[in-house]
């Protein structure tokens, strides 16, 4: 299991053996036309093996989103706002505070932030007086990271959460996928939380409950491929060989630790990251502001 570089919850074992592994709790479902895949982690032995923290995953596949199909940009993001409702398990108008992480300046990983700049903010707002009474107070921030500003995320995530003091925190961040089609057509909610950076191997402090003391939901999209999960693939195919530690080990001496290490994404990545911040964006709107209708979601986020 631990041989397999995803960060999706759904990629972490063998579909054809999901049923088998202990501890885990997998459904599948259909709604308009976005498949939906349901993980839960219960047994903190196999959270380990998978290298996934005991919780909910949530992922929704569709592919015409990629390709950046209207309807399907409509179906996800209702779907998500509905889904990211349901987690919130609140509607009492209380704070929440979103974070948008990862780089800006690295297409692949501006996904966090670009989300940001459209997530409807109104804490200011209301505490003016000039917001609809129907509003919930809403912060967001895209911290940067360490390389760029010097402060770990947690730090300043758990500054903001000790000063605001919101009902939760949602974190977007870029992920990792095993399967390239899975890039720019597949979204995944977590209540888990998140380790920002882990998406491009750069773990860094943990934005969980545990850290900062409220409810942490992680929403993110895969943008990237590690290069040696497709030459693995490869290297499977042409030679017929299934076993775990004989592709460890295949790998290992063809590839190296540099090449291993290296992650590709699709040229187009700029237009698919761009039009993802925008289906995310619209879902959390639309489940931090539920009586707010999509036409006036839309209007203001434009």
């Amino acid at each position: 299991m631990n041989s397999i570089r995803t960060d999706l919850a759904m990629e972490s074992f063998d579909s054809e053996s999901e049923s088998s592994v202990p501890g885990v709790q997998v459904s599948h479902w259909d709604a308009s036309g976005v498949r939906i895949t349901e993980v839960l982690i219960q047994d903190p032995r196999t959270a380990e093996q998978l290298g996934k923290p005991c919780g909910a995953y949530l992922t929704m596949e569709c592919g015409p989103l990629r390709e950046r199909d209207p309807e399907a940009r409509i179906a996800m993001s209702s779907l998500l706002g509905e889904e990211l409702a349901r987690m919130l398990r609140s509607d009492d108008g209380a704070p929440v505070l979103v974070i948008g992480l990862g780089n800006r300046f690295i297409t692949p990983d501006s996904l966090g932030p670009l989300t940001i700049d459209r997530t409807l903010v109104t804490r200011h707002m209301i505490s003016a007086g000039f917001a609809p009474e129907h509003m919930r107070p809403v912060s967001a921030i895209a911290p940067g990271v360490l390389g760029v500003t010097g402060i770990e995320t947690m730090e300043m995530a758990h500054s903001l959460v000790e000063r605001i003091r919101p009902r939760a925190v949602i974190c977007i961040d870029s992920l990792a996928a095993r399967n390239a089609s899975r890039i720019g057509s597949t979204i995944q909610l977590a209540d888990t939380g998140i380790q920002p950076g882990a998406g491009v191997g750069n773990h860094r402090s943990p934005l969980t409950k545990e850290t900062l003391g409220v409810d942490v939901i992680a929403v993110g999209m895969p943008t990237v491929v590690y290069a040696a999960t497709l030459a693995r693939d490869a290297f499977a195919s042409l030679s017929g060989q299934e076993d775990e530690s004989s592709l460890d080990a295949l790998e290992r001496e063809l590839l190296g630790q540099a090449i291993g290490e290296m992650i590709v994404t699709p040229r187009e990545i700029d237009e698919i990251v761009k039009s993802a911040a925008g289906v995310i964006a619209s879902g959390i709107n639309a489940a931090l502001h539920p009586r707010l209708s999509s036409a006036e979601i839309a209007a203001m986020m434009d």
